[in-house]
């Protein structure tokens, strides 16, 4: 049995205000998710995030308050959090009272996703995430299925999709294959189960496609080995979802702004086959030179 983890970067709207967007699965074999779990507990409680989650995104932004704060990098843990939430309480309540309530509630939600984090330096939360990534690295046991779409080149009425659906039934028919590849090696007919980031937006829709797939097939496969439609879960209580998260972000970054730090650790765990990265596309320009387009 396999467990395929997934969630999301970037936004399926056209154009939206990402130009990728990227659905990324994780899986791992069920005999192997404690331990990969327990390495990623590790990890966090050596930042102090015990409870937190690892949300990439936020982490790996700058908070502006803290370069605010003299000599924040050598105050202690405790001082650093009591700090950053004074400043924070200052400029809401300026913001408050200047009447500017679109910025008070945009700061406002911003905060509410980095306080976990406030404790942590830009460097050190940079580190964080890139030691959870060369963890990952080493998952010699987990394979990631990606399909990154280009919005400029993606044709909504020629597909008969929209962004997120298309992207769905591939990561969906990937894992398929695999599960079915996996059989051939190992001698034993093995079955995946979907866990997905929990999102109020594509519950419906994913379920409805799922059910779907398990009828007619997708574009590419019939469905015999994964079960059931998508389980739903709280990133914030799943570090496997949260693995999902950092992959499909590294992902967007590379494609978008050319990053490789993070990109050329989990990339190592695209599911391969006789030389090509059949597990993780890009759907762009056939002219594309990126390191997905060259192996798939």
């Amino acid at each position: 049995m396999y467990l395929c983890y997934i969630d999301e970067s970037g936004t399926s709207d056209i154009p939206g205000n990402t130009s990728h967007f990227v659905l990324a699965g994780v899986s791992i074999p069920i005999w192997r998710w404690r331990d990969a779990d327990r390495e990623i507990v590790a990890i966090r409680n050596r930042y102090g995030l015990q409870y937190a989650e690892i949300h990439t995104a936020w982490l790996v932004r700058k908070y502006l308050e803290q370069s605010r704060i003299r000599d924040f990098e050598n105050l202690d843990r405790l001082r650093r959090s009591s700090e950053v939430r004074k400043a924070r309480i200052r400029h809401l309540l300026h913001l408050q009272r200047t009447g500017r309530i679109r910025s008070f509630r945009q700061a406002r939600k911003n905060y509410a996703q980095t306080n976990a984090y406030v404790h942590l330096t830009l460097q050190e939360r940079n580190a964080l995430v890139l030691e959870v990534a060369e963890c990952v690295s080493k998952w010699g046991f987990a394979r990631l299925f990606a399909e990154c779409i280009d919005k400029v080149h993606f044709d909504p009425v020629r597909a008969k999709s929209s962004v997120d659906e298309q992207a769905f039934e591939e990561i969906v028919s990937r894992f398929e294959r695999y599960l079915r590849h996996t059989d051939e090696t190992r001698g034993q007919r093995n079955y995946g189960l979907l866990v997905h980031d929990n999102n109020e937006t594509v519950e419906r829709k994913h379920t409805l496609l799922m059910r779907n797939f398990h009828a007619k097939g997708t574009l590419w496969t019939n469905i015999e080995r994964i079960i059931e439609t998508p389980f739903f879960v709280d990133s914030q209580l799943t570090s496997m979802v949260q693995i999902a998260d950092l992959c499909s972000y590294a992902l967007r970054r590379y494609l978008e702004n050319g990053e490789t730090l993070l990109f050329e650790k989990i990339y190592s765990r695209a599911d391969r086959k006789h030389g090509r990265t059949g597990g993780v596309r890009h759907f762009t320009a056939p002219t594309c030179q990126c390191e997905i387009c060259k192996f798939h």
